[in-house]
């Protein structure tokens, strides 16, 4: 079945299900079958506790999942990407609404549904503007501290439901002199349940990777508190949860000031788009799809504005649900489908039977969840291998802990513009000599075996020529020069420059001026064709000779020392 031509083809490229539709099999229902109710199953537990995480009533949690895979369904273009709350978005959601809803639980939940429908209207604004540009504004080395921070966070808020105490402060560090003066108050018995859940839950991950063991430990922890009367005992459970289906309705509007609210949504679209995109990309890779990271802002969109009509709070596409849904066999969305239409028939029927689930197990699910975010192995190889790497981690580690997830996420975000400023900034200057018996040239300070050019200074940037590292290219040359003596011939090879602008032309040419006040020649060879637009605007045709500029190095020392 091929595409409607015309202008109706051209808008369904922005529906993916009409691609992915007009190529289904019947022989993929099975499949899609089977992942959507492994999803919902792996969905129902951690749903809840990410609600708790986020300081909702636990059947919000479902609906994040139920609404926003149905919205993603509709627009995202990843066939195994699965949408809901995450762990991240659920504690940023509990350090920034809380203090904006003063007290008020009705107040708090209409500000994380506007939230999610922030983030919906943020997602339709970059697409439009096509900033998909905002995947590459996140270092991987500053990724890995925000994940390990915002473990470490994650794990530390969840300590005081494990051990049955009632917690506070509003930062990694407050809240663990909280916790250790409340020591003495710990409930062995919920410390005993919580612990026992997470036991079976990492040997659950270990023996039967990609199952839906949490909702096995959540079917055993019910049987086990109902049966022996753990509420009873002061084990704190969830309680009754709302039987039925959300009530479909607009957010409220005007509940904050927009610069209360827009650091909230652009926080929610920058993690969310990091981590969506990220996940959806390993598995395109693995199965050999296309994945349009521009209509990503749009299933997001769809996703959070879903869940914003759903009295639901912003929900992303994350790893391990993803990876549940993949190796139970997804092959499209549909899959996502199906488990909403299975999280949908829980809320209708099955609601009553978690009212005794322990909000220990709760925690522990969300430990078992997220402690392979704090990725010690990565760090110390970071420190190993590049240091300016593990120090850009320690930063967006050290922010989230101590500023909270949202501030955290926004300064790693700053923090990697920073850094790829600081490393343009300083580039690598290879002063070169010549390889023994060959037309070729490499950078002195790494083979010791090249021959040195007696009287001739020949660099080459190994990057592009801009304003921010044309005075430390010009200050490494004035320096070569400086401990050289009888040069005759400065050479500029700019085969390793893909691009340079006017602080980049302007700095040679204030070399050349420089240079022919010591009577000292200037040569300029290997420059790309914008190189040599710019060159010419900036003088630099009538200083030096433009005919070099497309040679090589060789060819141009070879004449000089001919003559």
């Amino acid at each position: 079945m091929n595409a409607p031509s015309g202008p109706l083809g051209s808008w369904l490229r922005f529906f993916p299900p009409a691609s992915w539709l007009a190529t289904y099999r019947r022989s993929w229902l099975p499949s899609d079958a089977v992942a959507g109710v492994t999803l919902a199953a792996y969905a129902i537990p951690v749903s809840l506790a990410y609600a708790a995480l986020a300081g909702l009533p636990p059947q919000v949690g479902i609906y994040g999942y139920m609404l926003g895979g149905i919205g993603y369904a509709l627009l995202g273009s990843s066939r195994q990407l699965a949408v809901g709350p995450t762990s991240a978005i659920s504690l940023m959601i509990a350090g920034t609404v809380g203090p904006l809803a003063a007290g008020d639980p009705v107040r708090y939940g209409q500000i994380a549904s506007l939230a999610a429908c922030a983030v919906a209207v943020l997602c339709l604004i970059a697409w439009l503007c096509k900033l998909s540009v905002l995947v590459r504004l996140v270092s991987d080395s500053i990724l890995v501290g925000f994940k390990a921070g915002a473990g470490l966070t994650i794990i530390m808020s969840q300590l005081p439901s494990l051990f049955g105490v009632a917690g506070g402060g509003h930062n990694f560090f407050e809240r663990g002199i909280k916790l250790a003066g409340q020591l003495g108050d710990v409930n062995p018995l919920i410390l005993v349940v919580g612990l026992v859940a997470l036991l079976l839950l990492l040997t659950g991950e270990r023996l039967l990777p990609g199952r839906p063991v949490g909702i096995a430990v959540v079917a055993l922890a019910v049987v086990v508190a109902t049966a022996l009367g753990l509420p009873a005992l002061g084990v704190l459970v969830t309680g009754k949860i709302p039987q039925g289906l959300p009530v479909p309705g607009l957010p409220t509007f005007g509940l904050l000031e927009f610069d209360d609210l827009f650091p909230l949504a652009a926080g929610c679209v920058l993690l969310a788009y990091i981590e969506g995109v990220s996940a959806a990309r390993s598995f395109a890779a693995k199965h050999g799809d296309s994945l349009d990271v521009r209509q990503e802002f749009l299933g997001l969109g769809a996703a959070n504005l879903a869940a914003a009509f759903g009295h639901g709070y912003p929900v992303a596409g994350g790893l391990s649900q993803s990876a549940v849904n993949d190796s139970a066999g997804a092959r499209t969305p549909l899959a996502l489908v199906i488990c909403s239409v299975t999280l949908a028939l829980c809320l209708l029927f099955f609601t009553g039977l978690l009212t005794n689930l322990p909000k220990a197990v709760l925690a522990a699910i969300v430990f078992a969840a997220v402690y392979r975010l704090v990725d010690i192995r990565t760090l110390v190889r970071m420190w190993r291998v590049s240091r300016i790497d593990f120090y850009a981690a320690a930063i967006a580690l050290v922010s989230v802990l101590l500023l909270g997830i949202l501030q955290g996420v926004l300064l790693a975000s700053i923090a990697s513009i920073f850094l790829l400023l600081a490393r343009a900034s300083q580039p690598n200057v290879a002063f070169l000599g010549k390889l023994p018996g060959s037309g070729r040239y490499s950078d002195r300070a790494r083979h010791e075996n090249v021959e040195p050019l007696v009287g001739i200074i020949a660099f080459r940037p190994e990057a592009s020529l801009l304003y921010i590292n044309a005075e430390t290219i010009l200050e490494a040359v004035l320096n070569a020069l400086q401990r050289s003596s009888d040069v005759r011939l400065v050479a500029c090879d700019l085969s390793a420059s893909p691009y340079i602008d006017l602080a980049g032309a302007h700095m040679l040419r204030n070399l050349y001026d420089e240079l022919a006040s010591r009577h000292v020649a200037f040569c300029i060879v290997g420059a790309h064709a914008q190189l040599r637009d710019l060159l010419r605007a900036e003088g630099l045709a009538e200083r030096t000779d433009s005919g070099q500029w497309l040679r090589s190095l060789d060819s141009v020392l070879g004449d000089n020392q001919a003559r």
